[in-house]
């Protein structure tokens, strides 16, 4: 019993460095979060990208929107998760910590919600796609399998809903106003945008211009994924 409990365990742990290893050259078969859509009736509309297809402008504004600190950190942003805990703290509305990596980790693993099993899981999980993938590959599955609207999962998908186009020809602002839905794309309107989603994707937009001339996300960016 205890050989098989270790076993198990061994597995466990395991399985994340094998499937992440694969994740240089594939993008998941499926993830735990496309499967709860089509169970709840929204369906899976995706279509990922190749790293050709994928604009750069789109990587840019995932960093500014979600993660500055991104070039620097290993996969957790210790003072934003801090800053997180003192917002929190405070009963005021409730924000997250999580950084692009730990993002990836959660909707490539795992699934939505906010227990300390899921959250340990996911440090776990980041840990190991921060040791294999490289960055910008990190930042290209976030963009291919990441929520972005009812049952849209994936810039690729979300430019052919929101709109009727390929990513590759989506303008700036398009791409700052789908991004600037994150991390609850259901509950804002993109096209035509709302004024929280009109005035966010301003900002990101800003925030594009202004880290385009960090020498270590350039690097990131402009690399192979």
């Amino acid at each position: 019993m205890i050989r098989k409990l270790f076993k198990f365990i061994f597995l466990l742990l395991a399985f994340p460095w094998v499937y992440a290893l694969l994740l240089h050259v594939i993008n998941p078969p499926i993830t735990i979060t496309q499967i709860t859509s089509i169970v709840e009736g929204y369906g899976l509309n995706r279509d990922y990208l190749a790293s050709d297809e994928m604009p750069e402008d789109a990587y840019w504004a995932l960093v500014g929107a979600e993660d500055q600190k991104f070039a620097i950190h290993n996969g957790f942003d210790l003072d934003g998760i801090k800053k997180a805990y003192e917002v929190n703290k405070q009963g005021k509305k409730l924000r997250g910590g999580s950084t692009i990596s730990q993002q990836v980790a959660k909707n490539v693993f795992l699934w939505q919600g906010r227990t300390w099993i899921r959250k340990g899981l996911e440090a776990y999980c980041t840990l190991v796609i921060e040791t294999v993938l490289p960055k910008k590959r990190i930042l290209a599955l976030y963009l291919n399998i990441s929520e972005m609207g009812k049952g849209t999962f994936g810039l690729g998908a979300a430019a052919e809903y929101y709109f009727k186009k390929p990513a590759t020809q989506l303008s700036r602002n398009e791409i700052a106003r789908i991004i600037a839905a994150l991390p609850s794309p259901k509950k804002y309107r993109i096209n035509p945008p709302s004024d929280y989603i009109s005035k966010r994707a301003t900002w990101i937009e800003r925030q594009i211009r202004n880290l385009k001339g960090d020498p270590a996300l350039s690097k990131i960016i402009k690399e192979s994924p």
